[in-house]
């Protein structure tokens, strides 16, 4: 079948461009996506306000480029998205550098060193349009050069983006100096979010000579959040790691952790999932449509970890802040997300919150805990309960040992607690432990001080009677209490 090569027409494609989606921050983000993947360890963002014709300056100690390479980086969709990437490998479509730079201004410069040798590009969309083609400079305009910076060691990358009209409207009527100094002040926060796990492995960012700190969202190194232990996943790419977090209680921070810890978005927009590609933050705030956020379920936040070669299956979009994970493991996730929203719940209206970090959260409103014992499971009253707390503090001391003791028979008495017990020996004196001969000496006073009884032995059978006593002779019991001299 005969075909003809139609060539997409330059000035309204490349206009197009700029017009995929980004605001400043994930424009931002996605040029330092490049720097990364050069294997730089230092990043460093320059911003000029310029008197209201300003430029952006990202400068990096990667590993350069030679001729070939630049002209690769410049080319427009210069990745084959279905090509398997290196390991940690950012950047999929090779579109992120000129759509994100497009995006805040019109005009791209790259110079780029390696092996104390310079090569540079230029993309000038007002010259693309006017001349309609693909034209690429192969030299910076020298009014460029007499601004950017040089690039100090053997190796490394500068990316220069001025004309400026959609960052802060260059050459028309520009945003106040403050407005621009606000909008970097933005960035600085997105790129301490985005890249945090980055910035504490990996390498250093600045923003206008200032060091940029990493935002952990999820206060994991604070005594009061409790990590769930972690799960394991497989799409049909690899393993996906989940890690779920239950922050503190407002109570447990101080006023500035508390703010510092909602983020800029605030407590409640930042619950839900967050989802991490090679340790860069794609998405978050957000329950997958699974659930609706509520207030209640604002201190649980989940890391989900996918690595580069799951792109496809979680649709990431060439901004990489949209993703949509896989049907096959969509049950599992919302299963996750309920266990947290249960969990932050119970945080956030009972503050049942423990002290130190573990897999679980020791206390919570359910009235029964299971407890797994050699001998097998038994379930016991959860005495930690708010509402009990709440009883047994404001009653005497009297009273609260008589609570006690009716609590223990109730435990006693639960039907998931009563076994099937072998018929003992009556005169057999059996082991017993220091719990179990507690157990019988409070039975004893409490039987004491509510039943007349005529002897130790009408005593004995009334302990007898107790649920879960059944397991002990009748001589046993006697032992006990004779041995203590608790009879009468």
């Amino acid at each position: 079948m005969k075909t003809i090569l139609t060539q997409p027409t330059a000035a309204p494609v490349i206009n197009a461009l700029r017009s995929i989606g980004y605001n400043a921050r994930t424009a931002i983000a996605d040029i330092i996506d490049n720097s990364i993947d050069a294997f730089a360890n230092e990043i460093s963002l320059q911003f000029e306000y310029n008197n209201g014709n300003g430029y952006i300056q990202i400068i990096d100690n990667g590993i350069g480029m030679d001729q070939e390479e630049i002209q690769n980086a410049m080319s427009i969709g210069s990745k084959d998205p279905r090509i398997e990437r290196k390991d940690n490998e950012l950047g999929r479509f090779g579109m992120g550098l000129k759509t994100a730079s497009f995006s805040l201004g019109k005009r791209l410069s790259v110079i780029s060193k390696q092996d104390n040798k310079y090569v540079e590009r230029c993309w000038d969309l007002e010259f693309v349009s006017k001349s309609n083609s693909w034209d690429l400079f192969t030299e910076i305009p020298q009014e460029i050069k007499d601004k950017i910076s040089d690039i100090p060691g053997n190796t490394g990358t500068i990316i220069y983006i001025d004309k400026l009209d959609r960052f802060m409207r260059a050459g028309e009527n520009p945003i106040l100096e403050t407005s621009f100094l606000k909008k970097v002040e933005k960035i600085n926060n997105h790129i301490s979010f985005v890249f945090h796990s980055i910035l504490i492995n990996k390498c250093s960012i600045y923003v206008n000579q200032n060091s940029v700190k990493a935002w952990d969202p999820f206060l994991s190194t604070h005594d009061y959040t409790n990590p769930l232990r972690p799960r394991i996943l497989k799409d049909e790419a690899g393993v996906v790691q989940i890690s779920t977090y239950i922050l503190p209680h407002a109570s447990y921070l101080d006023p500035i952790s508390y703010r510092n810890a909602g983020g800029f978005k605030g407590w409640n927009e930042h619950q839900g999932f967050y989802i991490y590609r090679e340790n860069r933050l794609l998405h978050f705030g957000s329950w997958l449509d699974f659930y609706p956020k509520d207030q209640a379920s604002q201190l649980a936040r989940i890391r989900i970890d996918i690595t580069n070669k799951s792109d496809h299956l979680w649709q990431v979009d060439i901004k990489k802040s949209m993703v949509n994970p896989p049907e096959s493991i969509r049950s599992q996730l919302k299963l996750i997300a309920k266990e947290a929203r249960d969990l932050s719940k119970q945080v956030f209206y009972f503050r049942t919150q423990s002290s130190i970090s573990d897999t679980t959260i020791k206390s919570n409103i359910n009235t029964w805990r299971q407890e797994n014992r050699e001998d097998g499971t038994i379930f016991k009253l959860n005495l930690s309960h708010p509402l009990l707390q709440t009883i047994m503090e404001n009653i005497n001391d009297s009273t609260l040992k008589e609570l006690k003791m009716f609590l223990k028979l109730v435990e006693l008495g639960s039907p998931a607690n009563i076994v099937i017990i072998p018929k003992v020996e009556e005169e057999q004196l059996q082991p017993l432990t220091d719990t179990d001969k507690d157990l019988v000496l409070q039975l004893a006073d409490m039987y004491k001080k509510l039943i007349d009884y005529k002897d130790i032995n009408e005593l004995i059978s009334i302990i007898l009677m107790t649920p879960s006593m059944e397991r002990f002779n009748r001589y046993t019991i006697k032992h006990v209490l004779e041995e203590t001299d608790n009879a009468f």
